[in-house]
């Protein structure tokens, strides 16, 4: 393997801070590195460390790139990757889809210290060890098995995560719908858990969807609610189940009224938790209409964007040691929303051809 010098000129501009190769844009380098080497850098800082990753690509390609220089990559086009998918225009034709599902959600990702000031978190103290990123999901559903059960399409979930508020994240999903055929799917369905934010987005974002309180999180509170009834019992356990099953079938106002109507006797083992469980079935009770939601062959879980948690985010930016600045992990986000999206070589390309232009 032979090393090829070069020199070039170099301009640095004191006022803006930045500088700039002549050379380097014309022959189209993005920091020094090829479109097709720095294409390859980035898929790697959106799967791995950035040191194994160095290490793979010598070992896999003979390139001698270090972990920093992978780092930087990353830091340097991961906005740049973001821009160019928010910067496509809507499609023109888009294939009309029967249903389109749009889910929220939100999970911790260890930042350092800096990333933390002023932030209020569940620490004794009231500090913080995370930073919330809310995470987004699309995806289409075009039919049902023979039972009924809807069936998600291939290869068509597409994500957006950001450490932004809950008004910015709303936007975003609303844009990443409106690229994936909104205006003319069949039905649009929003899935998400109680948490306020995610309903107020919902609310403001997408009026017109269907919104669906996740069945799976509505029974962990409703374990709650017949534990706080019954006590640690197995008359809890068996009260549960039940009401798991005629909740399914569209009966929690019944449940809401039994519930009660327990209270009211003074026969709840925890009457204050029974009344902050209640409190959550009435605030999302009119998103609990599971009966006809099954009826209407919808998903009634928000598995895709929990699933989504775990493996955009959780498997890249919450490994054991790992802190993150924002710049730092708001760049692999994006790369690996492109990534894991299956966009990602089109937003590169476009982002490349543009570059060049």
């Amino acid at each position: 393997m032979e090393t090829v010098l070069l020199t070039r000129d170099y301009f640095y501009c004191a006022a803006r801070q930045e500088g700039r190769a002549p050379f380097d844009d014309a022959l189209g380098l993005i920091d020094g590195y090829s479109p097709g080497l720095a294409g390859l850098m980035c898929r790697i800082a959106a799967q791995q460390s950035y040191e194994l990753g160095a290490a793979d690509l010598l070992a896999y390609a003979g390139v001698i790139v270090e972990g920093r220089g992978i780092q930087r990559m990353a830091t340097l086009m991961g906005p740049q990757m973001r821009a160019t998918r928010a910067g496509q225009p809507e499609p023109v034709a888009p294939k009309p889809v029967s249903c389109l599902y749009a889910l929220a959600d939100g999970t911790g990702v260890p930042m350092l210290r800096r990333a933390l000031a002023g932030k209020k978190g569940r620490q004794p103290a009231g500090s913080a060890r995370t930073r919330e990123v809310k995470l987004g999901c699309v995806f289409t559903q075009q039919s049902t098995t023979t039972d009924g059960e809807p069936i998600r399409e291939p290869d068509s979930t597409t994500y957006l995560g950001t450490l932004e508020n809950a008004a910015e994240f709303g936007r975003q999903l609303r844009q990443e719908a409106i690229r994936r055929g909104m205006a003319t799917a069949g039905r649009m369905v929003f899935l998400g858990d109680g948490a306020a934010w995610v309903w107020e987005q919902a609310r403001l974002n997408f009026p017109a969807a269907i919104c669906i309180l996740d069945f799976y999180h509505a029974a962990e509170h409703l374990g709650q609610l017949c534990a706080a009834l019954e006590g640690p019992r197995p008359a809890a356990h068996r009260r549960t189940a039940r009401w798991a099953k005629a909740m399914k079938r569209g009966g929690i106002a019944r449940i809401i009224l039994q519930a009660e109507k327990l209270r009211a006797r003074g026969q709840a083992a925890e009457a204050e938790q029974v009344g902050k469980e209640l409190e959550y079935f009435r605030k999302n009770e009119p998103r609990m209409h599971y009966d006809e939601y099954r009826a209407q062959g919808l998903f009634i879980g928000s598995g895709g964007v929990e699933a989504g948690c775990r493996v955009v985010i959780g498997q890249r930016l919450k490994k054991s040691g790992m802190f993150w600045s924002e710049t730092g992990a708001q760049s692999v986000i994006d790369l690996r929303c492109a990534l894991l999206g299956g966009h990602f070589d089109t937003d590169w390309n476009t982002l490349t051809a543009n570059r060049a232009a």
